[in-house]
């Protein structure tokens, strides 16, 4: 009797967007002297070997979104990938997403992906450390382990892989700048990891849902989203940052404060009157680990374990309700 493959075929989209994955140098053994997107998203996967294997019948369709360094990335262009990915998860054929990304800003941008997705579909941001053109180069890896993991059943929401590991977009954080293993996820840990092209969960568990505003961020024009910017309370603080962002025209300050969430008593003056002033202002922590246990009174918490760039993020998105 023959039986039947009943594997419902699907497709992935490969977004590109630059960054060192698709990055070359005058000499393969040039890890940092290189120029980022320098390739095609179709280049890079072309020169995956062993990519049909995990495909299993599945197909490939890639789009260049973008081609830029990830140090450069810009509001009109996270509104523009978000708006390729929505587009895509909305078609019945289409089983996720893979973004090739720089790997200097991935964390803020899988955190607003994240935050303006309403799908269960997954949106799987990978990278690399080492350019296209190094005598061994990650990048290679890193996109035949994203395609795995979009493919696996249980994949939901925005991710990262890098190394093998697989992060959440609220956890993950670049925490070197040169080795492979660049990714932490603190003290949560990995959501799972890829071994030998088979996707080993840590914990299914829940996953996030999108943002209140995020057909807001869809479709305002980039010129107006509101401005929300970082503060770092540090020894010597000078009230004087705050009050020349206020007289700017910030719309919200996120502002990463030392320890337990305390902040210089210089600073902490200025963005109390900040907030008196209708400028939003959220709190959070340096420590790359642990989070703020209790809250200071006169400032307002940013979500729980969010360091300052993704609270900036999300910030950012309240208000633009």
């Amino acid at each position: 009797m023959q039986v039947l493959d009943t594997k419902k075929m699907k497709k992935v989209v490969v977004l590109g967007t630059g960054g060192t994955i698709a990055g070359t140098a005058a000499s393969a053994n040039d890890h940092t002297g290189y120029t980022a997107g320098q390739l095609g998203v179709q280049q890079l996967l072309d020169a995956i070997p062993g990519l049909n294997d995990v495909l299993q019948g599945d197909s490939l369709q890639c789009v260049q979104v973008a081609q830029l360094d990830s140090k450069d990335m810009d509001h009109a262009t996270w509104q523009a990938l978000a708006q390729r990915c929505a587009h895509w998860l909305a078609q019945p054929d289409v089983g996720g997403i893979v973004i090739t990304h720089g790997t200097d800003t991935l964390e803020e941008t899988a955190w607003f992906l994240q935050q303006v997705q309403r799908t269960t579909k997954p949106v799987v941001l990978t990278c690399a450390m080492r350019p296209a053109s190094a005598l061994t180069p990650d990048g290679p890896q890193n996109l035949l382990d994203a395609v795995a993991v979009v493919l696996d059943p249980m994949a939901r929401g925005v991710l990262a892989v890098c190394a093998g590991r697989i992060h959440n977009a609220r956890e993950v954080q670049k925490i070197h700048p040169y080795r492979l293993d660049a990714f932490s996820s603190g003290e949560s840990g990995p959501r799972g990891w890829v071994e030998q092209g088979r996707v080993r969960w840590a914990d299914p568990g829940s996953w996030p849902m999108a943002h209140v505003h995020a057909s807001q961020a869809m479709a305002l024009s980039v010129a107006d989203w509101p401005w929300v910017a970082v503060v770092q309370s540090h020894a010597g603080s000078d009230a004087r940052q705050v009050q020349a962002l206020v007289a700017a025209g910030v719309k919200g300050l996120v502002v990463a404060g030392t320890g337990n969430g305390t902040v210089h008593q210089s600073l902490l003056t200025a963005l109390a009157q900040a907030q008196a002033e209708g400028v939003a202002v959220r709190l959070t922590t340096r420590c790359a680990e642990g989070q703020i246990v209790g809250q200071a009174a006169a400032l307002q918490m940013a979500p729980t374990g969010l360091n300052a760039y993704k609270a900036r993020v999300s910030l950012m998105l309240d208000l633009m309700g």
